[in-house]
């Protein structure tokens, strides 16, 4: 794990499968919580058990494609310099997806699979899994099929019960925390993409994506703060375009009590280097945007919801 020390000790929990115990998640709160906000990690995890990289047709590129690159060290200087709450996934994406619903599957890729009707009922976790991204992603564009031969259902079985719920479950019990200590929470869910398009001309593309499930996640007030914020850094910021958010916002987001979410994009250009592999000149400079993001946002959910309660 390249997690520097925090003042607080870290609690692991479940477990990836084949791995010989390593844990599936890793957490970092302070107690007392300075901020009311949780980092959490969900497509960063680097710790591909040999059985499943044999299986794996492209073991070297679909990694590579399928991680949110070294994005974990971002999150990581962010709690340290903030404060925040961390949660980072150790298992990776190519095993299990935790920004999917367990029935967000293509079952066809199931040996033996118990019947699931969700893959054809026309919702969005269906659309999902049809394209090749579903809770085991199955392709990639210019790569195509990811694996060699289909998974059992017992396998896919303990990857949610030792991987997803853990992972899930310890998230909303963070968040939990943070709101019982300041009245309210936001849950900032960090990912990195691939370059958009050309970073300058007449319509440059951005350096963060914001995504609210189209105002569903959280206050209007705490989305438009973020892109105000990124502009006045001198970052392009889109809103909701082309990354809303997925069910880790859908799942843990319920603003009406008090816990906000918001899912936070950003380029691999900015932290990362010219070949997008390791960490780059920018990773510094990106801390120092995203640091100051959550103290305005943090500020913001403590004095609402102080407000609140204090009208009520």
């Amino acid at each position: 794990m390249l997690l520097s020390p925090f003042d607080s000790p870290a609690e692991r929990g479940g477990r990836i499968p084949g791995a010989g115990g390593q844990p599936a998640y890793e957490l970092r709160l302070r107690e007392p919580a300075p901020v009311p906000v949780l980092v959490a990690v969900p497509h960063a995890g680097r710790h591909y058990p040999e059985s499943l990289v044999a299986r794996m047709r492209h073991p070297v590129e679909a990694p590579l494609r399928l991680e949110d690159r070294l994005v974990d060290l971002v999150a990581a200087a962010l709690a340290r310099e903030t404060g925040a709450a961390l949660i980072v996934a150790q298992a990776p994406r190519a095993m299990i997806d935790l920004n999917r619903a367990p029935d967000d599957m293509d079952w066809s890729m199931v040996a033996d699979a118990r019947r699931h009707d969700s893959a054809s009922s026309g919702n969005q976790a269906g659309r999902r899994a049809r394209g090749g991204l579903g809770l085991v992603p199955r392709r990639l564009p210019g790569l195509g099929e990811l694996w060699k031969s289909r998974l059992s259902q017992s396998e896919l079985d303990a990857r949610i019960e030792h991987v997803h719920r853990p992972y899930h479950r310890a998230l909303g019990e963070t968040l939990e925390t943070l709101r019982d200590r300041w009245g309210g929470a936001l849950l900032i869910d960090l990912h990195s993409m691939p370059p958009l398009g050309p970073k300058s001309g007449a319509d440059p593309a951005p350096d963060f994506v914001v995504g609210d499930r189209f105002g569903a996640s959280c206050g209007a007030r705490l989305s438009a703060l973020a892109i105000d914020h990124f502009a006045a850094a001198g970052h392009r910021a889109a809103h909701n375009r082309p990354y809303a958010g997925g069910y880790v916002l859908d799942r843990h987001a319920a603003p009406a009590r008090g816990i906000h979410a918001l899912q936070v994009e950003l380029c691999r250009t900015a932290y990362l280097d010219r070949v997008l592999r390791v960490p780059g000149p920018g990773l510094a400079g990106m801390v120092g945007v995203l640091a100051g993001l959550v103290r305005r946002l943090a500020d913001e959910v403590a004095g609402t919801q102080r407000f609140a309660e204090a009208a009520e």
